[in-house]
């Protein structure tokens, strides 16, 4: 069974959609504030790696847990205007995986599936503030 998850939030006054599908082999996040799919990457892990505790893992600056060193970034559509952006949406992509791995870690998952982020944001957004609230929004998947 297929499990969708959204919200709707204001972020920097920017309205922003979050959704996350779960599916029997991947799990797919769209994060817009344009209201399209934008730009396309997966993010993988081998299943051998394993995900540190979220409690000794967790940066304590930011309360969120560090991506692996192992982790795999894979463009599959689009791409970003600069140099800039597309390590923003390598961040925002291996940061939302992250999450999502620990969140399933917790549920005692027994695969650990590739996510699929889809990332279309405004430019003019102070940068920090939108990456914090659309990590603090995420819905579970």
């Amino acid at each position: 069974m297929l499990s969708i998850h959204s919200t709707s939030v204001e972020l920097e006054g920017v309205p922003t959609d979050i959704m996350v599908q779960g599916f029997a082999d991947r799990i797919l996040v769209l994060v817009t504030q344009l209201g399209k799919v934008g730009n396309l990457i997966q993010v993988s892990i081998p299943s051998t790696t394993p995900l540190l505790s979220a409690d000794l893992d967790e940066d304590s600056t930011s309360g969120l847990p560090a991506p692996p060193a192992a982790i795999q970034l894979t463009p599959l559509l689009g791409g970003a205007s600069s140099e800039h952006l597309q390590t923003l949406h390598s961040l925002y992509a291996a940061q939302i995986a992250t999450i999502i791995w620990v969140e399933e870690a917790k549920k005692m998952a027994v695969n650990r599936r590739s996510v699929v982020v889809g990332i279309a944001l405004h430019r003019d957004a102070d940068e920090r503030n939108t990456f914090h609230g659309v990590m603090n929004h995420l819905p579970p998947s």
